[in-house]
């Protein structure tokens, strides 16, 4: 109980920072006030789930700290009506977020072993509106298309053309973009039928966007996803091919 009620206190704090820190949509502030990020993280790490920092969930791949889930989940701009996609469902936290603020969610992970975790988590929690597949993210989910929003939660060279063209006309998609080990730029793109306007949110870290899927564990070390909070360029418009 003790503890309980020592998370919760650190939860208040770490959503007044979030305030603070330019977050403003109260929609979303209530979205990660209502879902429980202790849950969400592996145990060692369950005292550190509302410090506002990444942690690592396994195979290779990091929970978002709350400010970029954050960050990320204002700049989809998401309505009740709308159904978004997300790439790389990771522990499941972010999807859980989307779910309380979209009608319908769609998450894709290349890692087996990390999404029947998360799967496990929102069944848990009641989330009923989140639908997984494990696969290449890369691809999209082409049998749905028409998504109102999507968002790319690892680091691609280049945004990937498949996933703007399941974007519905109007849509928006959040995506960090950059290599590994260079520069990532977090990046909103809007969609205006086969042209899109691109605009720079910030400096992120990410892990990279790979191909394939994994079955196995790949007992590679932690990585590490974070934003600097870094200045935000106007938008810029270009053709879809």
């Amino acid at each position: 109980m003790k503890e309980a009620g020592g998370l919760a206190t650190r939860k208040i704090r770490l959503i007044m920072g979030l305030r603070r820190a330019g977050i403003t949509d109260t929609r979303v502030l209530g979205a990660l006030e209502r879902i429980p990020r202790e849950a969400f993280v592996p145990k060692p790490f369950v005292d550190q789930a509302y410090e506002d920092r990444t942690l690592p969930i396994g195979e290779g791949q990091t929970i978002s700290q709350p400010q970029v889930v954050a960050l990320m989940t204002q700049a989809l701009e998401i309505k009740s009506s709308h159904k978004v996609l997300e790439i790389g469902t990771g522990s499941g936290y972010q999807a859980a977020v989307l779910s309380r603020l979209a009608r319908r969610v769609y998450s894709i992970e290349r890692h087996k072993l990390l999404l029947v975790e998360a799967e496990q988590r929102f069944k848990d929690l009641r989330l009923t509106n989140i639908h997984c597949r494990y696969g290449d993210g890369s691809l999209g989910w082409p049998e749905q298309t028409d998504f109102d929003r999507i968002m790319v939660t690892a680091a691609a060279a280049t945004l990937p053309e498949a996933l703007l063209r399941q974007l519905k006309d109007g849509g928006i998609l959040v995506a960090p973009i950059g290599s590994e080990r260079g520069d990532q730029l977090l990046m909103r793109y809007r969609r205006h039928g086969d042209e899109w306007s691109e605009e720079t949110l910030g400096e992120v870290r990410f892990v990279p966007l790979l191909p394939g899927a994994v079955e196995a564990p790949t007992g590679r070390g932690g990585a590490a996803s974070a934003t600097d909070g870094s200045a935000s360029a106007g938008p810029r418009r270009r053709t879809l091919a």
